[in-house]
C-alpha cells in the first residue's frame, strides 16, 4: 500500500525519517500511513486482491533489502513479541555485549514516540525510530528508508525491532535473514498454539524474564512443547534481560548467524510463508 511520503531529514544521533499522515510524531521518527487498511463492505474476493497486492508489493521490497543487506555482509534479525515481552530491554543487553565484537545499527517500530530509539542510542550505537502511526506492524519499505539513514553495519549486525504484535508482522518479510520472537514468561505458555504463524515464521525463540519463574505458575515444559508443536525446527533459548542469565548465548546466536560466519543457506533461510 502506498505511503504519503514528506520530508526527509538527518540528525547527528543516528538520523531520522519522517512520512507525515496526518498525525504529529514529533522530531527523531518515522510515521508512515497505516500500512494495513481494514475497509468494512469490500468484497471477500476484492479484499483477498488488496492483500495479495500489498504483500506482493511487500515481498519485492524486501527482496531489495535482503540483496542490499547480503552484498554488505550484514546480518539482519527481526525481533518481534506482544508487548511488554521485554523485547527492548533485551535488546539494549544485547546491543551493548555485540557493539564490542560487531557493528550494530537498529531500526526501532512503534506506533508513536522515541523512546526505544532513544533507549539503543545511550548505548552509542546508531539508531532509527519507525512510528506506524494506526499500523501495527513494520513493512519492508518502511524498513528500506530507514536502512537509508543509517550508518551501513558492514559485516555486521541490522536488528529490526518490530512493532508489539503477535499477529500482523507474521505476514510481512523486511528482507531479514532471521526472525526471532520473544515470548515472556509472564505471558501464557499457550502462546504458541494461539499465534501460530509467528512462531511457525521464526528461527529462534526467547523465552525472557526467566528470573521471575519462581514467583509464577507457568509451565515452562509445556511451552516449549507447544512451540515444538508449531515448529519443530525452532531454535529456543532461555534468557533473563535483567540479570543476564542466557545473554552470552544469545549472542553467540547472533554472532554465528552473520554470512561471514556461516554461508547462505538452509538453516537461516528466510522461511516460506505461511
Amino acid at each position: 500500500m502506498a505511503h504519503r511520503e514528506g520530508h526527509a531529514h538527518q540528525h547527528h544521533d543516528g538520523g531520522c525519517l519522517d512520512f507525515r499522515s496526518g498525525l504529529d510524531f514529533g522530531s527523531g521518527d518515522v510515521g508512515p500511513d497505516s500500512a494495513h487498511a481494514h475497509a468494512p463492505g469490500v468484497g471477500k474476493e476484492r479484499a483477498i486482491r488488496i492483500e495479495r497486492d500489498i504483500l506482493a508489493a511487500n515481498d519485492a521490497f524486501a527482496a531489495a533489502n535482503r540483496a542490499r543487506l547480503l552484498q554488505q555482509g550484514s546480518f539482519a534479525l527481526n525481533i518481534v513479541s506482544s508487548p511488554g515481552a521485554g523485547k527492548t530491554s533485551l535488546l539494549v543487553r544485547l546491543v551493548e555485549h555485540i557493539r564490542t565484537f560487531l557493528p550494530v545499527a537498529v531500526i526501532e517500530g512503534d506506533q508513536q514516540t522515541s523512546r526505544d530509539a532513544e533507549r539503543i542510542r545511550a548505548t552509542g550505537a546508531a539508531a532509527v525510530q519507525v512510528n506506524t502511526g494506526k499500523g501495527c506492524h513494520l513493512d519492508a519499505h518502511m524498513v528500506s528508508h530507514a536502512m537509508d539513514m543509517l550508518p551501513t553495519p558492514q559485516n555486521g549486525v541490522l536488528f529490526i525491532e518490530n512493532v508489539g504484535n503477535l499477529v500482523c508482522p507474521a505476514a510481512f518479510d523486511l528482507g531479514e535473514r532471521s526472525r526471532m520472537v520473544v515470548l515472556s514468561v509472564t505471558e501464557g505458555e499457550d502462546k504458541p498454539l494461539k499465534y501460530p504463524h509467528i512462531f511457525s515464521s521464526s528461527h529462534l525463540m526467547v523465552l525472557n524474564k526467566i528470573d521471575l519463574l519462581p514467583h509464577l505458575d507457568f509451565d515452562r515444559d509445556a511451552c516449549i512443547a507447544a512451540a515444538r508443536r508449531v515448529n519443530p525446527h525452532l531454535q529456543i533459548l532461555e534468557v533473563s534481560a535483567r540479570t543476564g542469565a542466557g545473554l552470552n548465548e544469545l549472542a553467540g546466536w547472533v554472532m554465528q548467524c552473520r554470512p561471514a560466519a556461516v554461508p547462505d543457506g538452509p538453516d537461516h533461510a528466510y522461511p516460506a510463508r505461511r
